[in-house]
C-alpha cells in the first residue's frame, strides 16, 4: 500500500498528467502537510473528537482501479431530484469520471460543467485563479493540506457574468475503493445564477474508508448560488472536509447540508460574507444512529457591514451516536448594522445517544443584531401517545413526530425531489 510521500504526489501529478503548476501546488500543500501535527483533543477545535483510531499511513493516497468502470452503483443516485430538465449531469467513482452530460444550452452560455481533473487540463488559468486561493487554505489544517497534495476527483462549476443558468447541476460520487480526496469548485460570477446539487455516497464495508473533501462556492457580487450538499457514505468512512462559501456586495448563498453516513466526521463550514448587502444562509440536516459521531464546526463571518447570516442545523440521533455543533458568529471591526443569527435544535431518541451544542457569539462592532440558540430534547411521549390513540401504529407515530420536528428546516430547501430524498433516508434510520 502506498503511503502519503513526497513520492506519492510526484507519482499521483504524473499518472494524471497535470500542468507544472498542480505539480507544485501539490508539492508545496505536502511539505505543509508534513510540517502539521495531527490534531489532538488538546486542540479546541478538536476536543471533542478522538482520532485514536485513525491510522493516516494505512489508509495512501487514491489511485486509479477497474472499479471505476465496473462497480455497482445504488440507481437512486441517478434520479433526477427537481422538475426541470438538468443542466448538466457528473457521475464519478472513486474519483473517476463514469458518466457525464451537459446540455447544449449551458455551454452556449458559456458555462463551464466538468470534473476538476478536466478543469485543470483545459482550463488552467481560471482553476489556478481560484483554487484553493480564496477559498479553503492548504494552511488550515492538517487534513486541508493533505487534500492539497493528493486531492483526486470532484467537480467545477463556472458561471460567466450575469449568466442565469436555469437548468440545474447535479454531480454525485461513489467511492468503492474506500478512499476519496475530491474537490468541489464553484465560482459564480457577477450577476450570474445557479442551482447544484452535489452527492456524496458509498457502501459500507469492513474495513476503515476515507475521505477527504474540499468545498469552494465563491459567489461575486449580485449573484446567486443555491447549493445542496447530500452525503451518506457507509458506516465504515472517516470524513474529513474543509467546506467554504465566499459572498459579495448584494450576493446570495443558500447553502444546504444534509449528513446521514460515516462512522465519523469532521467538517469546518465557513460562510464569509465580504462585502455590503451579502446574505448567506446555512441549512443543516443529520440524523445518526449505532455508534457514529459527527462533529460540525460552523462559522459565520460577517467581514463587512449591512450583511445578513441566517444558520439553522437540526439533528435527531439514536442509539449511541453522538453529534457535536460548535457554531461562532463573527463581526469583524466597522462590520455595522449587520444581522447574524443561528440556532442547533437536536432530539433525542434514546437515552443512550449524546448531543453537545455550542452556540458562540464574537462581535467587534456595536450596531449589530446578533441571536443564537441552542436546544437538545427527547421525543414528547405524550404527542406519540395522542396519535396512537387516534389509530396510528408506534412506528408511523414517531415517524410523524420526527418529520415535523424537522419540517421547519425543510421549509428551507426549495427542491421538493431534495426533501423526499433526505426524508426517506431519515425513515430508513428511524426504522434500523
Amino acid at each position: 500500500m502506498t503511503a502519503f510521500t513526497r513520492e506519492a504526489v510526484e507519482k499521483l501529478s504524473a499518472s494524471l498528467q497535470e500542468p507544472e503548476w498542480m505539480r507544485q501546488f501539490r508539492l508545496r500543500a505536502f511539505t505543509v502537510y508534513e510540517n502539521t501535527p495531527m490534531p489532538t483533543q488538546n486542540d479546541e477545535e478538536w476536543r471533542r473528537t478522538n482520532l485514536r483510531r485513525l491510522k493516516l499511513d494505512e489508509i495512501g493516497p487514491s489511485v486509479n482501479g477497474d472499479a471505476a468502470t465496473t462497480a455497482e452503483i445504488p440507481s437512486f443516485l441517478n434520479q433526477q431530484l427537481t422538475t426541470d430538465e438538468t443542466g448538466g449531469n457528473l457521475l464519478q467513482v472513486d474519483g473517476v469520471t463514469r458518466l457525464y452530460e451537459f446540455s447544449d444550452e449551458m455551454q452556449a452560455q458559456g458555462v463551464i460543467f466538468c470534473d476538476m481533473h478536466t478543469a485543470v487540463a483545459q482550463y488552467p488559468d481560471l482553476v489556478q485563479k481560484h483554487f484553493m486561493t480564496d477559498g479553503v487554505q492548504v494552511s488550515e489544517g492538517k487534513f486541508a493540506a493533505l487534500h492539497g497534495a493528493f486531492w483526486r476527483g470532484g467537480t467545477f462549476l463556472y458561471v460567466p457574468k450575469n449568466t442565469k443558468a436555469a437548468a440545474p447541476f447535479h454531480s454525485v460520487l461513489w467511492s468503492e475503493n474506500g478512499k476519496t480526496f475530491t474537490h468541489t469548485l464553484v465560482v459564480i460570477e457577477d450577476g450570474a445564477e445557479a442551482v447544484f446539487m452535489d452527492e456524496y455516497a458509498s457502501a459500507s464495508g469492513s474495513g476503515m474508508s476515507f475521505h477527504n473533501g474540499v468545498i469552494e462556492l465563491l459567489v461575486r457580487d449580485n449573484a446567486s448560488l443555491i447549493y445542496a450538499g447530500l452525503q451518506d457514505f457507509g458506516a465504515n468512512m472517516w470524513q474529513f472536509n474543509h467546506e467554504r462559501g465566499r459572498v459579495g456586495r448584494d450576493g446570495k448563498l443558500d447553502w444546504v447540508t444534509s449528513m446521514m453516513g460515516t462512522r465519523l466526521t469532521k467538517a469546518f463550514q465557513t460562510m464569509e460574507l465580504d462585502r455590503p448587502g451579502a446574505w448567506g444562509r446555512m441549512s443543516g440536516i443529520f440524523f445518526t444512529n449505532g455508534r457514529q459521531h459527527l462533529d460540525l464546526d460552523t462559522q459565520q463571518n460577517h467581514n463587512a457591514s449591512e450583511t445578513v447570516s441566517d444558520l439553522l442545523y437540526k439533528g435527531a440521533l439514536k442509539d449511541q451516536s453522538r453529534t457535536v455543533w460548535q457554531g461562532m458568529i463573527k463581526a469583524l471591526p466597522g462590520s455595522q448594522k449587520i444581522n447574524g443569527f443561528q440556532a442547533n435544535r437536536n432530539l433525542m431518541l434514546d437515552k443512550t445517544a449524546r448531543a453537545d451544542s455550542i452556540p458562540g457569539l464574537e462581535i467587534e462592532a456595536d450596531d449589530v443584531i446578533c441571536t443564537h440558540a441552542s436546544a437538545i430534547g427527547k421525543l414528547d411521549r405524550e404527542e406519540i401517545f395522542y396519535l396512537m390513540s387516534r389509530g396510528i401504529p408506534y412506528k408511523t407515530a414517531v415517524e410523524m413526530s420526527v418529520q415535523g420536528f424537522f419540517d421547519p428546516l425543510m421549509r428551507r430547501i426549495p427542491f421538493e425531489g431534495i426533501r423526499e430524498r433526505i426524508f426517506s433516508r431519515i425513515v430508513e434510520k428511524i426504522n434500523a
